[in-house]
């Protein structure tokens, strides 16, 4: 039977020498106001194909799981390619090198990559890309990842060895009459969604730290929320890809959302200071009309579901896959896919969510 409903789901670590236990407490959907029948129906969409390939759903609501499904071999224990899921990771990387006092979101990029360097084009625009810039997709790198003419294209930076190199080798981007500047756009930064520069910010926080990337992860993110073995692409030169490709358990990705709904507490635990998890799900760009703003490295889109928007923060990457938190449902949805050659895959996720996971929520 495919679909898998735990009664406490328990990741066991060892910290600091000590033992801890980190736990999904579960309960039934109906004493948090989830409904039976729509979980049911939800689940039944999903194996008639309605969604195309999706392999995971999770739902928490007001801190207890209340559903946990699985439509392939993998299970629980897969770890799941999630793509660009991982940026947002890595913004809450960045929060924990802030707050161990190693990183500033003002500080400038080109001090901690200059073994990178030296860099071609070189502009005094370049110097002055700060941690914040790459935080928000705005720096003024010529990078586009929508844009397949883009120097900066994420595939072009898979055909070379060093990627922090590939990043700020590039021009500074122009804006033509048509592209308003970036004191012309809302929060005065112009938006450019560029996985190159995120690639970099993984390599930052590695300077600042002086320990390698997934290690600083392990310690400061992973441990204390009970992920284990998580899968870490990297580049030619070896360095763990904070872009994306991040492999983690659906029930990770669950874990990883709630702490951001917690506003950085876990199992009693300060992980992240409260003040960076607000300043991430807070506008600093706007995307575009249709997508809405940006935090760091988070999504923010408003869901409308049973005749009601409801604003949320998203995790996010290609192929629909979503980690969705809805403040004012006090809920955490995870939807894992392999619609990666599948048209609009980002909109049948959030129909799955919209239609069926959030629809079968009562208001508080």
């Amino acid at each position: 039977m495919r679909h898998l409903l735990l009664a406490v789901c328990a990741a066991a670590f060892l910290s600091t020498g000590a033992q801890a236990q980190s736990l999904w407490r579960a309960a039934t959907p109906a004493s948090q106001g989830v409904s039976d029948a729509g979980l049911a129906a939800l689940d039944t969409a999903v194996r008639a194909g309605t969604y195309q390939t999706i392999t995971s759903v999770l739902i928490a609501r007001h801190g207890r799981l209340v559903h946990e499904a699985y439509f392939d071999a993998g299970g629980a224990e897969a770890r799941r390619n999630t793509r660009s899921v991982t940026k947002t990771v890595t913004a809450m990387l960045v929060g924990a090198a802030i707050a161990e006092g190693d990183l500033a979101v003002a500080s400038p990029v080109m001090p901690f990559i200059a073994d990178h360097g030296p860099f071609e084009n070189p502009d005094p625009r370049k110097a002055a890309i700060t941690v914040e810039d790459l935080l928000t997709m705005s720096s003024l790198l010529e990078c586009d990842d929508d844009n397949s003419f883009s120097r900066g294209n994420e595939e072009r930076m898979y055909l070379i060895e060093d990627w922090v190199k590939f990043a700020f080798d590039l021009p500074i981007r122009g804006f033509p009459a048509w592209i308003p500047k970036p004191a012309d756009q809302p929060y005065g930064r112009a938006f450019s969604y560029c996985t190159a520069g995120v690639t970099t910010l993984g390599a930052v926080v590695q300077s600042a730290t002086h320990e390698p990337l997934q290690a600083f992860a392990q310690r400061a993110l992973f441990t204390p929320l009970g992920i284990e073995k998580p899968e870490w692409q990297f580049s030619p030169t070896g360095l763990a890809q904070g872009g994306g490709g991040l492999g983690l358990r659906s029930r990770d990705l669950l874990a990883l959302g709630q702490l951001l709904l917690n506003h950085g507490r876990w199992d009693g635990r300060q992980v992240l200071p409260e003040a960076w998890t607000t300043a991430m799900t807070t506008p600093h760009a706007k995307v575009d009309d249709q997508k809405g703003d940006y935090g760091y490295l988070t999504w923010l889109p408003t869901y409308t579901s049973n005749g009601k928007g409801h604003a949320a923060w998203a995790m996010a990457g290609t192929g629909g896959n979503k980690v969705v938190i809805v403040p004012d449902l006090d809920a955490v949805i995870v939807v894992t896919t392999e619609n990666y050659g599948v048209r609009n895959p980002h909109a049948l996720a959030d129909a799955l969510i919209t239609d069926h996971a959030m629809a079968a929520m009562t208001e508080d």
